[in-house]
């Protein structure tokens, strides 16, 4: 009865951490890097040294000067004079100024679809960076450089069918905090305490190999998530801002991935350690001797 009851207490508690886990960890997210501004400048700002950002930003400007200018034969080599300045551009820290600039924009832009009843796009508009960009290169003294129109230009982060499908996803892990983690960590404690008071030092060690156990599987079971969010993300983005997209959510999933890492190697001593210390108290516990037949 006890085995059987062991066994399947052992089941609840798997089940429970490997929901518990990545939710707890979404929520944080969600509350303390979604939702913050600066948490989210801060991830975000390293891309702008990202070789896939700076050839995403340099192609859409480009693309986006060539259809306003008219050179006639010229047409081919200002293109490519053009988009070698960009592209050289884009590793100042005028460009890293400029980027940070349009991050915070876009915030408030994927807060309001977070928050609104209706969808729509979530993107990065690079007009700040234009602004920037068109500058240094009169300053350098490109030509036709003065001509870059200084308009809206947007990478696509989300479309507006996925930020629709993420207000319902987002939306109650943002109202649930960091409490999931917290209830998570109290369960943690409470299933080891009572098997301790129990059972003793091996119920305590025998509870704790099934909570790393647990924790192991709710890190896996995170990576999956994140996997499969990340592919339904850029699923709908345009071919064009797919690789600035991608290097974008995988900035700001990278707490999350970390997350998964530290809570496996956690999840992974606590289940093996518990479980040599385990033998190893079976070996030094004395058996109890049998007693001999009466003497007569």
């Amino acid at each position: 009865m006890r085995t059987y009851l062991s066994v399947t207490l052992s089941a609840v508690m798997l089940v429970l951490l490997g929901v518990l886990v990545p939710l707890s960890a979404l929520a944080a997210w969600a509350d303390l890097e979604i939702d913050d501004t600066d948490r989210y400048v801060a991830a975000l700002s390293p891309l702008a040294s990202d070789p896939a950002v700076q050839s995403t930003v340099a192609d859409l400007i480009t693309d986006e000067a060539m259809n306003r200018l008219d050179v006639g034969l010229l047409q081919g080599a200002v293109e490519e004079l053009l988009r070698g300045a960009v592209q050289s551009f884009t590793t100042t820290q005028a460009f890293q100024n400029a980027w940070d600039l349009a991050n915070r924009t876009s915030h408030e832009t994927m807060t309001e679809a977070l928050d609104g009843d209706s969808g729509e796009a979530v993107t990065i508009d690079l007009a700040p960076v234009i602004q920037q960009v068109k500058q240094g290169l009169v300053n350098d003294g490109v030509p036709f450089a003065d001509q870059i129109p200084v308009q809206r230009t947007e990478i696509t982060l989300l479309s507006a069918d996925r930020a629709d499908e993420l207000r319902g996803r987002i939306g109650w892990l943002r109202y649930c905090s960091v409490w999931p983690a917290v209830g998570t960590l109290v369960l943690l404690v409470l299933v080891v305490g009572v098997a301790a008071v129990r059972r003793g030092l091996r119920g305590a060690l025998f509870a704790a190999s099934v909570a790393g156990a647990g924790l192991v599987l709710g890190a896996l079971v995170l990576r999956v998530l994140v996997a499969v969010g990340r592919d339904r993300v850029l699923d709908e983005v345009p071919g064009g801002d797919r690789d600035g997209a991608a290097a974008v959510f995988d900035a700001l999933t990278a707490s999350l991935r970390t997350t998964v890492w530290v809570v496996l190697l956690v999840g992974a001593v606590l289940a093996v350690g518990a479980m040599v210390a385990r033998v190893l108290l079976a070996r030094r516990t004395p058996r109890p001797r049998q007693a001999g037949p009466p003497v007569r």
